[in-house]
């Protein structure tokens, strides 16, 4: 069992005896899709799974809010605001501005990207350099941006 994935086992024995019932129903629901995972790919997950396990449910959350804030259903944009709370506990720390445009700086480098054809390819190296430190909506917007300009 991966460190991040029995972390989280802990945390929800934690919960459970805490009877933290908000923290314990999105562990498990974290739990789960990390099962979901492994069941459906027949693997056993590794941190760096997790993390792109956490990532999406980070991206679904995220999505989610923006269409309760749309619908005007505070009520629910709020309990997914605390589940992209637990979720985020979770991840590595957020790399900073100044080093997101350096890493992007070093991407496009190593690879010798030169114009927006190339955006897949950094893109991809990228996701795997800064996986779970870097949300990577906002990280392709930059690396557009730099390619384009």
């Amino acid at each position: 069992m991966s460190d991040l994935k029995a972390r989280i086992t802990e945390d929800m024995k934690a919960a459970m005896k805490g009877g933290d019932k908000p923290r314990l129903g999105t562990i498990r629901l974290i739990l789960a899709a990390l099962k979901q995972r492994e069941v459906d790919e027949r693997i056993t997950l590794t941190d760096a799974d997790v993390l792109q396990v956490l990532e999406k449910m980070l991206k679904q959350r995220r999505d989610s809010i923006t269409q309760y804030e749309a619908a005007k259903r505070e009520d629910l944009a709020q309990q997914e605001r605390y589940e992209v709370g637990v979720i985020e506990a979770y991840l590595p720390a957020q790399v900073s501005d100044a080093e997101l445009d350096a890493l992007i700086a070093q991407c496009i480098a190593d690879l010798g990207a030169a114009s927006p054809r190339d955006m897949g390819k950094v893109m991809a190296l990228l996701k795997e350099r800064a996986a779970g430190r870097a949300d990577m909506g906002a990280l392709s917007q930059r690396v557009k941006a730099k390619l384009a300009g």
